[in-house]
C-alpha cells in the first residue's frame, strides 16, 4: 500500500507523542523491539529472499541470505548483546576545584524521539533492518522509507513489521520520488539516508530546514591499491568476489585497481582465473545478480562505450559467453589506462566495471587517491608492512579492509561510515549507538558555595584576583 506525503507529518506526530508519553522507557522495552525484529527475519527468510529475487530479476537465495539477513539478524543479535554497557552512565572528571569539594558529573545517552531511515535498493533489507536494530536500541521510535526500485520487497517488509510492530513504535512509508522528498523535509529528530553522493546532498539540503541530524551513507570511487608485495591469486579472487556480488551494485565495491606497471598483466590473468572458477557460466548463472533496472543496465553499457571511444583498451571478461535473454546481466568489463574524463572514471559505477590505472611508484598511486574525493572504502593488498602502512598513513577513506575488499562493513564492533563526500557520520559499533542517542551532560553542584569561595561571585574583589591568579599559572 502506498503512503501519500500528506499522510507522513501524522505518522511523525503519532510516533513523537508516544514516544514523550512512554518516557522512561526501560531497556527491556528495547530488547523486546530488537527480538521482534530478529524474529520477523527469521521466520520470514525465505519470502524476503523470494522477494529480493523478484525485484532484482535474477538474485541468488544464498546471497540474498548471507547479504541482508543473516548480516543483520547477527548485527541485531550484537546490539541485544551489548546495549546495556552501551546504555550505562559514564562518570565524567570535574576541574579543581569542583571535584573537590564534591562536584559530579555523567554523561547519559537518552534517546533522540523519531529517527527517519531512508534505505535503498541494492541491499533492501539490511540497509533498512540494520540501522533499524541500532536505532531501536538507542530507544528511539522509527519510520523507515524503503526504495520503490524493489517493490515486492518493500510490500513485504510493510505487511510484516506492521505485523510486528505497533505503527507508533515502527511503521513503513512506501512510495516514489515525491514520498520520499516529503520524507526528507520530515522534523525528525535524526535521519538517516543511504545512497547515492548526489542525492544525499538534496537530503542534506531539505534536513537543515528542520536542523535535522544526518547520517549519511553515501558511496564513491573506492579504490584498491595491488603492492608490489601482494599475492595476485589470492587479490584477484577476492576482488573478483567482492566486484561481482550482487553485479557490483555495492556501495563499497571495489571502483578502479592501481597496480604496478609491470603486473597489470599478472592482475588481468588472476581476475580472468578467478572468474572462470567463480562463475564458470557467467550470463546463465543463477548465483549471478542481474542489474536492477534495463536504464541502470544502459548507462553501464553506455559507460563502456565511452570507455571504447576514449580510446581505452577494455576487456570483457565473461566465461561461458554473453548470449543470454536476460539483457541485464553483464560481464565484468576491464577498462585498462583510462583517462580521467572518461565517465568510468569520473561516476560512481555500481556495476560490474572495473577500471586499471597503472603506477611506477607507490606514491603516485597515493598521489592520485588523494587528488580525488574521499572515499567510502579503500583496499591495499600486500605482505610488506611498511608499504601497507605507506597507504594507509597517507590517505583518508571511510573505512579500509586489507588483504580483501568490503570485510571491514562485517565487523559489527567497528564503524561503518564514509568521510567528505562519501558520507557523514556512522553507524555499527558502539559509535552507531552514540548517533542515534542524544549525550546529555549532568552536572550535580555540592551544597558547597563554590563562586563564593572562588571569589567569582559579585562583588568582586581580592579573592577573585588570586583565584584568576591561581588559575592562569603557567
Amino acid at each position: 500500500m502506498t503512503t501519500t506525503p500528506e499522510e507522513l507529518e501524522p505518522m511523525l506526530k503519532a510516533q513523537r507523542a508516544a514516544f514523550m508519553a512512554a518516557r522512561p522507557e526501560p531497556l527491556s522495552v528495547r530488547r523486546d523491539r530488537i527480538e521482534r525484529l530478529v524474529a520477523l527475519m527469521v521466520d520470514n527468510a525465505d519470502e524476503l529472499c523470494a522477494a529480493m529475487s523478484e525485484d532484482f530479476g535474477n538474485r541468488a537465495w544464498t546471497q540474498s541470505m548471507v547479504t541482508d539477513i543473516m548480516a543483520t539478524v547477527n548485527f541485531a543479535k550484537y546490539c541485544l548483546s551489548n546495549l546495556k554497557g552501551w546504555a550505562k552512565p559514564e562518570k565524567r572528571k570535574v576541574q579543581f576545584p569542583l571535584g573537590a569539594l564534591g562536584g559530579k558529573a555523567e554523561l547519559r545517552f537518552e534517546p533522540k524521539g523519531v529517527v527517519g531511515i531512508l534505505s535503498p535498493w541494492n541491499f533492501p533489507v539490511n540497509l533498512a533492518f540494520g540501522p533499524l536494530a541500532q536505532v531501536l536500541a538507542a530507544g528511539n521510535r522509527a519510520m523507515l522509507k524503503p526504495s520503490e526500485f524493489t517493490p515486492k520487497t518493500s510490500e513485504v517488509m510493510a505487511r510484516l513489521i506492521a505485523e510486528k510492530f505497533r505503527p507508533d513504535e515502527v511503521a513503513v512509508a512506501a512510495g516514489g520520488p515525491d514520498v520520499a522528498q516529503a520524507f526528507s523535509a520530515l522534523p525528525f529528530d535524526h535521519l538517516v539516508f543511504t545512497g547515492s553522493t548526489e542525492t544525499g546532498r538534496k537530503v542534506m539540503q531539505a534536513a537543515a530546514d528542520n536542523l535535522t541530524p544526518v547520517t549519511l551513507e553515501l558511496g564513491g570511487k573506492s579504490p584498491v591499491v595491488i603492492g608490489r608485495s601482494a599475492d595476485l591469486t589470492r587479490a584477484g579472487e577476492r576482488i573478483v568476489m567482492g566486484k561481482m556480488m550482487n553485479a557490483g551494485q555495492i556501495c563499497l565495491a571495489p571502483d578502479y585497481l592501481l597496480v604496478p606497471a609491470d603486473m597489470e598483466e599478472g592482475v588481468i590473468a588472476a581476475l580472468e582465473l578467478a572468474m572462470m572458477d567463480q562463475y564458470p557460466d557467467l550470463t546463465e548463472n543463477e548465483d549471478y545478480a542481474t542489474i536492477i533496472t534495463d536504464d541502470k543496465a544502459e548507462r553501464l553499457r553506455d559507460m563502456v562505450a565511452d570507455a571504447k571511444a576514449g580510446g581505452a583498451d577494455v576487456v570483457e571478461i565473461a566465461p561461458g559467453g554473453t548470449a543470454s535473454a536476460d539483457k541485464r546481466k553483464l560481464p565484468l568489463t576491464i577498462v585498462r589506462n583510462p583517462s580521467d574524463s572518461l565517465a568510468c572514471m569520473e561516476e560512481e559505477i555500481f556495476g560490474p566495471v572495473l577500471p586499471i590505472k597503472t603506477y611506477e611508484t607507490l606514491d603516485e598511486a597515493i598521489d592520485y587517491i588523494n587528488s580525488r574525493d574521499r572515499p567510502l572504502g579503500l583496499y591495499f593488498f600486500g605482505s610488506d608492512n611498511a608499504e601497507r602502512e605507506q597507504v594507509l598513513s597517507r590517505t583518508i577513506s571511510g573505512g579500509v579492509t586489507v588483504n580483501d575488499v568490503v570485510f571491514h562493513v562485517t565487523a559489527e564492533d567497528l564503524p561503518f561510515g564514509g568521510v567528505g563526500s562519501s558520507g557523514i557520520g556512522a553507524y555499527h559499533g558502539p559509535e552507531g549507538f552514540r548517533e542515534f542517542s542524544h549525550a546529555r551532560s549532568v552536572f550535580t553542584q555540592p551544597k558547597v558555595d563554590i563562586a563564593g569561595l572562588a571569589g567569582i561571585k559579585p562583588p568582586y574583589g581580592e579573592r577573585a584576583r588570586k583565584t584568576m591568579k591561581l588559575m592562569l599559572r603557567k
